[in-house]
């Protein structure tokens, strides 16, 4: 007779799989609340809300995560870095609609693009602890799928970071400090007064559109489905009476 399963093991799994679900619906939500927060004012009349709700679930995602394999050191090293992670990104969110009410105070400027670097980051560290996981689960396929496409995340998501960290480098330390260096044109600085959010200049709109697409809507993408991907193995192979 095949021997009974562990019930501590199909909570901390059913936990898993409750996590899983929350970071898949997670990621897309929290993406189009904050940028519609911060660029259109989307749901002013619920304040600052919304932002607590989308963010709190990515947080409440991670924490359901870490139930399952408590014993694992490597993988609780960079589950907890994901989850810290995601308490600066539910502290830091409230700050997009700060800026929407008032655009013209740099420090609400700056909380953003703080915020916008820890997101980036906490994607990175999201496909760190999605490779630790598939490399806990019995199925090679999937350790496969997760190897090559989070690394390949991991490239886009440095890259984005680099060429973010070297903008501002540029657009505003350097200038400081070197008052001679030639300032940016006011319609591709982004972080100038006159050029916030929802008033970018045609070549500013496409620079962020182009960085956008290729760099955040493609690993966001590819993060989502091997969440998914990760949650329907163990269904079907622990909640689905895989033979």
């Amino acid at each position: 007779m095949p021997a009974a399963p562990n019930p501590e093991l199909l909570r901390s799994l059913g936990r898993l799989v409750r996590g899983l679900s929350a970071l898949f619906w997670g990621l897309p939500l929290a993406l189009i609340v904050c940028v519609g927060t911060a660029s259109a004012g989307w749901f002013r009349a619920y304040g600052v809300l919304p932002l607590l709700l989308v963010t709190g679930l990515l947080l409440f995602g991670l924490f359901q995560l870490g139930a399952f394999q408590r014993q694992e050191r490597p993988w609780r090293t960079v589950l907890e870095r994901a989850q810290l992670l995601a308490l600066v990104n539910c502290g830091l969110s409230p700050f997009l609609f700060w800026f929407h009410q008032l655009p013209e105070k740099p420090f609400y400027s700056i909380m953003v693009w703080v915020l916008g670097f820890s997101a980036l980051l906490f994607l990175f560290t999201l496909n760190h602890v999605l490779l630790r996981l598939g490399a806990m689960l019995p199925d090679e396929a999937l350790r496969t799928e997760m190897k090559h496409y989070t690394a390949l995340n991991r490239n886009l998501l440095i890259a984005l970071i680099t060429i973010l960290g070297t903008y501002v480098i540029v657009a505003r330390v350097l200038v400081q400090i070197f008052p001679e260096i030639p300032h940016l044109p006011a319609d591709v600085d982004l972080l100038s007064q006159q050029n916030i959010i929802p008033n970018l200049g045609i070549r500013s709109a496409w620079v962020v559109w182009v960085l956008t697409c290729l760099l955040v809507l493609l690993p966001l993408s590819i993060t989502m489905a091997l969440v998914w991907k990760t949650k329907e193995v163990i269904l079907e192979n622990v909640f689905g009476g895989g033979q």
